[in-house]
Parts: structure tokens; sequence; C-alpha cells
């Protein structure tokens, strides 16, 4: 079988305008969000999502990988748990590429056949797409192949995909010139350099952003930025870079580096693109202050704030503020 062919097996539980389907609020959900359920709302299907992410989903999807996957990982299988038995099926894509220096993390081309097998003694159904522009496999018709194995007609499914690529576009510039007004408020502002899962991520990064927020510090996001100047703007810095979100994330300081008071290196432990791109940044980004931050499952947001604290403070003590 062709490898570009997901078969959904067995017959459809139920006819498609009355398919329910899950998207756990984790990993690339943050990124694709709009997308996936504009795409799937539009062909008239349900749209479940997980809850938001707790300490139990931490730790159930923990006890179902490897110790040594990455915290984004464990936190995604703790999602994708608690949509079992709800769905007719749960979006598992897998994402490879998007062409020559733009690819995503193994584990995201890896995800599908972990679920698969992961909850193989359960009736749960997964579907996914296929993306890996290097290989020939574009995201339109990835998705035009999703729709119609579900069992919707051609035309709707190239008419759900058309509406919610516009949706996405639309709703992410208006993001990014929401925040490029927070740029010229006045007050000290924190770039914090992360992933959309992490950054956005109701366990993690809604507890950093709202410590930042109480110290009356401004917080802004680095993936909230043009991507393709952000892309054009790391070559100089990373040019054999080849992980496509690092390269906007570093971008998008390098783009506002001058409109900040400090950058903070958001991770979680132990993402390998991660530990080699901000190694890179702390040698060689000079002049600005920044913190690293490693999440990890056993600490979770303990000393977090500690480690705020002392951050805004030295940047406070630096421009005579304090």
């Amino acid at each position: 079988m062709n490898a570009r062919t997901l078969p959904i097996p067995g017959r459809h539980p139920a006819p498609p305008d009355k398919l329910v389907i899950g998207i756990p609020r984790a990993l690339l959900y943050h990124r694709y969000a709009v997308l996936w359920k504009t795409f799937f709302s539009e062909l008239g299907a349900q749209v479940v999502l997980s809850p938001a992410t707790n300490r139990t989903i931490l730790e159930n999807g923990s006890a179902l990988i490897t110790d040594e996957s990455c915290l984004s990982a464990k936190i995604f299988f703790g999602h994708l748990q608690t949509l079992v038995g709800r769905c007719d099926y749960i979006l598992v894509p897998r994402i490879a590429n998007r062409g020559r220096n733009r690819e995503f993390c193994v584990r995201f081309s890896a995800l599908y056949d972990m679920a698969r097998s992961i909850f193989r003694q359960t009736d749960q159904r997964f579907l996914a797409y296929n993306l890996d522009v290097l290989a020939g496999w574009e995201e339109e018709s990835a998705f035009l192949q999703m729709g119609q194995s579900l069992g919707y007609p051609y035309k709707a499914v190239r008419r759900a995909y058309d509406t919610a690529k516009r949706e996405e576009q639309r709703t992410f510039k208006a993001q990014v010139r929401a925040q490029e007004r927070l740029y010229k408020a006045e007050g000290i502002k924190i770039l914090i350099l992360g992933h959309s899962y992490l950054v956005r991520d109701a366990f993690f990064g809604k507890s950093l952003i709202d410590t930042l927020r109480k110290m009356e510090v401004i917080p802004l996001r680095a993936d909230l930025v043009d991507r393709e100047a952000a892309r054009r703007a790391a070559r100089e810095l990373l040019p054999t870079c080849k992980w496509e979100m690092n390269r906007e994330l570093v971008g998008g300081m390098l783009l506002h580096r001058n409109q900040v008071d400090g950058v903070i290196l958001l991770s979680a432990f132990p993402c390998g693109p991660d530990a080699m791109v901000n190694e890179m940044l702390l040698r060689r980004c000079k002049g600005i202050p920044i913190l690293q931050l490693v999440l990890d499952g056993q600490s979770g947001t303990a000393g977090i704030e500690t480690r705020l604290e002392s951050f805004v403070d030295i940047i406070r003590l630096k421009e005579g503020k304090l």
C-alpha cells in the first residue's frame, strides 16, 4: 500500500454529516487549531476538544509513553486518552515538513503510529493526513484525501479546505497585528521564545504569562510574527537549521529584539531541537538579558515565579527602575 494512503479500518460508525471528530488540545493543535476546527465544521462534523491541560492529564500521559519522551509528548498522550471512546475518530496527523529547511521534529511523524499502538486494545479509530512536501505530499492534497476517505464528496471537501485556509490566515494575521501594537506600549516588555504548545498551554504557559502580568510586565510571543519574514531573518544566524518552528521563533526575536527589554527561552525537557538552538542563542546573542526556563513533569511550575521575579528585577536594575 502506498505510504501516502492512510486506511480507515472498518465501516464508518456514522454517516459523514454525523461524525464526531476529536482533537487533542496539545502540540500542533495550538498552531493549526483554526484550520482543523473550521475544516471539520464546514463538512458538518462535530468537533470535540480535550479539556485544558491539568496535572492529571500530564501524569496519565507520562504513564503511557517512555520516560525519555519530551514533556510535550507526554501532555499530548494525556489529552489523547481523554478523547478515547468519545469520538468516531481522533485526529492525529503525520507532519514531517513543509519543504527544504522547513522540517518538524520527527515526533510529529510518529504520533499517528504511536497512538494506534498505545490504544490498540480499544476500538478507537484514529484519523490522519500526511504532510511531507519533500516527498510531494502537499497540505491541500492531504486534506482533500482525508476528507474523501471519510465519505464526503470532493466538492464539499474542497470548499471546506478553502474556507478553513482563509480563516486560518485571517485569524493569524489579526493576532500578529494585535501583538505588533503591544510592542509600542509603555512598560517592560519580555519576549517569550517558546513553541505555541508550551506558551499557550493552560497548565504551563498560562502560569508563566499570568506571573509576568502580575509583575506589570508585558509578555510577548515570538511565535506571533510574519512567519515568512521570520524565516528570512533567521537565515544569517541559523543558516543550517532545518527546524521550521525554531527558525520562526529565532526570526521573531531578531525582528523585535530592539523593542523588548528581555527574552525568555522556554522549552520542554528533553527537546532536542530547542536544546541546540537555545544554546546557540545564549552564546551568540549579546546585549539583551536572557532567561532560560526548561520545564519538566517533575517540577511542573514550581520555582518559575521566583526565577521570573529575579529576572524582572535584573531588567529593572539595568534600566535604573529599581
